[in-house]
């Protein structure tokens, strides 16, 4: 059986150039006092990498955001803030993801400003340091979120309307709970980029309750069955970029009926993956590193709601999304600021192996990638 499912991947990944996964356990120094990275990609299931924001070059190229999102499979909120140098947000959003004609309102409010790189100081790490805060406030615009041992809370207030929206989610950690983080370099035409770099920490399978207020539509998230997960992101970046994420998490049973939490990251796209992938399994806590990730067919343009079929270079992750939403947003400014996204929600079926061989049955799971293709 696994030799057929081999053949399978062989069409659409590039298996002889497999990845390696090098794995950093011990605090590493990111970035030399020239801006300059020294670590050439690496992963870590707790974030070891030292970033320094005042080493980055250039200055303006910086990249810096906490996104946090919250769903239980019919709701889903966004609670994000992002620093890019030339300016940045603060935001909440709410979509109704069996809304699939979209004829109900998705509900957004942000607060945006240009300029100034210092004018929000975000955690330089998001792992360590508790309490660990980053804070936005002006006028009717409130963004917070606090990293504790093993909680997390994001809150944010600002205004839709004429109305106020008003969000708060507290977050379960395991104790000494595993995320992937990650070390992503940049090539330009088989050269490394020498200060450019993405770090990102995706800390996943976060159970969640909380609740999204705006005039009289109230709703409420159960830790039954809502998760978080958080994208964590510092980096310099090319201007230019593509990149696929998808992540997700549950409760699943095992033979004895007994429950754990599982869940999964894929991101590739975003630049050179030779030393490491972001690409992960979770088990009640515990990251298991796996393979490369890509999809069987790439879905642009129109394929966005035709099912998705993930597999990985080790054989892993086997995985099929079938879509029930397409949450499609494109915010442009003047072509030279653009982030164009189709994140797809579904019901992901399939297989995925743990560290110790053993083979997880997935059915039905509420999960979401996106393709994204941005200027910043």
């Amino acid at each position: 059986m696994a030799k057929q499912t081999k053949k399978t991947y062989v069409s659409f990944l590039d298996l002889d150039e497999k990845r390696k996964q090098i794995e950093y356990d011990k605090p590493t120094r990111l970035l030399d006092d020239d801006g300059k990275v020294l670590v050439q990609g690496g992963w870590a299931r707790h974030n070891v990498f030292e970033y320094d924001r005042t080493k980055a070059r250039p200055q303006m190229r910086g990249k810096e955001w906490d996104f946090y999102q919250m769903s239980n499979g019919r709701y889903m909120v966004q609670i994000s803030m992002a620093n890019i140098s030339i300016g940045g947000y603060a935001s909440a959003v709410l979509v109704d993801l069996q809304d699939a004609e979209h004829k109900k309102k998705v509900i957004t409010s942000m607060a945006l400003w240009l300029g100034g790189k210092n004018k929000v100081v975000m955690a330089e790490n998001c792992d360590q340091g508790h309490p660990n805060v980053s804070e936005y406030q002006k006028g009717k615009y409130h963004f917070r979120a606090e990293t504790r041992e093993t909680s997390r809370t994001v809150e944010f207030t600002g205004p839709y309307k004429g109305e106020t929206v008003e969000a708060k989610f507290d977050m379960d950690l395991f104790e000494n709970h595993e995320n992937i983080t990650i070390v992503t370099p940049f090539k330009k035409k088989g050269e490394y980029l020498p200060t450019r770099f993405f770090m990102t920490m995706k800390q996943n399978c976060m159970p969640c309750e909380g609740y999204f207020k705006c005039g009289d539509l109230e709703v409420r998230f159960d830790k039954k069955d809502s998760f978080c997960v958080l994208d964590w992101g510092r980096g310099v970046w090319p201007y230019k970029n593509v990149w696929y994420w998808g992540n997700g998490a549950t409760r699943i049973l095992d033979e004895e009926g007994k429950e754990h939490i599982f869940g999964f990251e894929i991101t590739w796209g975003i630049g050179d993956e030779s030393n490491a992938t972001e690409t992960c399994l979770f088990f009640d806590g515990k990251a298991h590193k796996i393979g490369s990730v890509d999809v069987e067919v790439f879905p642009k343009p129109d394929k966005w709601d035709q099912p998705w079929h993930f597999i990985s270079d080790d054989g892993r992750l086997d995985l099929t999304m079938t879509p029930t939403y397409v949450h499609h947003t494109d915010t442009n400014v003047l072509n030279i600021v653009r982030m164009h996204s189709h994140q797809v929600h579904g019901l992901w079926n399939g297989t995925v192996t743990l560290d110790d061989g053993k083979v997880l049955q997935i059915k039905d799971m509420y999960a979401f990638c996106e393709y994204v293709e941005n200027k910043w």
